[in-house]
């Protein structure tokens, strides 16, 4: 059974931090969850092996227990073993059997992706028939009890979700769960589900808010480009803004200067749990000039720009 480097999964060193560890399993996650990669096999595997190195490297128990397999493990190698044939009886006998005890088959992608962890994995966790210290056949359930845990998971939204709200279906044990994500939500939020995660664990959906090529959002306020002919930033007038609520007419007074902004106040984010209290949105102005002039405009701007000489 080949050794499993969850660090080099995750992309991080032996001694990050719990932060660093979160950082780097939400933005992996990110890349190769199921929801991105449609019938991409690769990524989905891929995606299961970055969740099982998380569960064992964010949990400080799991994560020691690991640990102290992999100088074991080194041991053996610089003394010539076959990375095939690792005394696991060896370790066994020698390694404390307390911690947190986890049942593999109880993970998986909560929103529908299947798949519960590796050999390696259930080796020194959980144990599988044909391993050392299993006392269990393939398949059935421990009666020891675990300590509920908190259980992250990723989630993707638009900002116009997260402007709106919106609902993700959660499946776990054959259950479908709708979840509502606040309107307000902004990458990092976290979503609790109380209950519903192995051995009655809490699930945390951490929301990760999509770009918009549109509109820039900063905290609460939004901000955006607004395009104004030339005519109208000379003669002032009124010109549309496209805002998350749709369009909105702006008065443009006269001789506004190109990147000048107008804040048009309680049109940007909602406030998170904040009811009926916004964010402001910025408009910055980009004067379009006028191309394909006919002859006759030509004439006037020439004698316009006389005027100014």
């Amino acid at each position: 059974m080949e050794y499993k480097d969850y660090y080099k999964t995750l992309g991080v060193k032996r001694n990050a931090s719990e932060d660093e560890i979160k950082q780097a399993y939400r933005k992996l996650a990110m890349k190769y969850h199921p929801d991105r990669n449609p019938g991409n096999k690769e990524a989905e595997e891929k995606f299961k092996d970055i969740n099982e190195a998380n569960e064992v490297l964010s949990d400080p128990q799991k994560r020691a227990r690991y640990n102290q397999l992999g100088e074991s493990y080194q041991q053996w190698q610089q003394r010539g073993g076959n990375a095939n044939n690792f005394n696991w009886d060896d370790w066994f006998a020698q390694s404390p059997r307390g911690g947190t005890r986890v049942d593999v088959n109880d993970f998986g992608d909560i929103f529908g992706g299947g798949g519960g962890f590796s050999d390696f994995f259930s080796a020194i966790f959980a144990g599988v028939q044909g391993y050392p210290g299993s006392g269990r056949t393939s398949g059935s359930r421990r009666s020891t009890p675990q300590q509920p845990r908190i259980v992250e998971q990723p989630v993707r939204i638009s900002l116009l979700e997260a402007f709106e709200g919106t609902i993700r279906i959660l499946q776990f044990d054959n259950k479908k769960i709708e979840v509502k994500i606040p309107p307000g939500a902004k990458t990092g939020t976290k979503v609790r589900v109380s209950g519903v995660g192995p051995n009655r664990s809490d699930i945390h959906l951490v929301v990760e808010v999509d770009k918009n090529s549109r509109f820039e959002r900063k905290g609460d306020d939004i901000y955006t480009e607004v395009a104004v002919d030339l005519y109208t930033a000379i003669l002032g007038g009124q010109v549309k803004v496209a805002t998350l609520k749709g369009d909105v007419l702006l008065s443009i007074p006269p001789e506004t200067q190109s990147g000048k902004t107008f804040r048009l106040s309680g049109r940007g984010m909602p406030l998170l749990k904040k009811a009926n209290q916004f964010g402001d949105l910025y408009a910055k102005v980009k004067i379009s000039v006028p191309t394909m002039i006919s002859a006759e405009e030509r004439m006037l701007f020439e004698q316009l720009r006389a005027l100014r000489m």
